[in-house]
């Protein structure tokens, strides 16, 4: 059985500490939106080695993953 998705859900902890769950419109089966989830990680952030954490390209925080829904 094909999982199809409506949007997908990025989890963002912003610098000020507050929790942001931005969505994006997104038709396609469960394994089409981890592609494009991980698509989106690789644009918007970018890993940091001593600190062990993807930050956003624009510093307003963290990239702690997503989720289709």
């Amino acid at each position: 059985q094909i999982i199809m998705t409506k949007e997908i859900i990025l989890i963002v902890l912003l610098i000020n500490g507050e929790l942001s769950l931005p969505s994006f419109p997104f038709e396609g089966t469960a394994h089409e939106c981890m592609a494009y989830g991980n698509q989106l990680r690789i644009e918007y952030a970018t890993y940091d080695d001593e600190r062990n954490a993807w930050f956003l390209n624009d510093g307003s925080g963290t990239w702690h993953g997503f989720y289709c829904n």
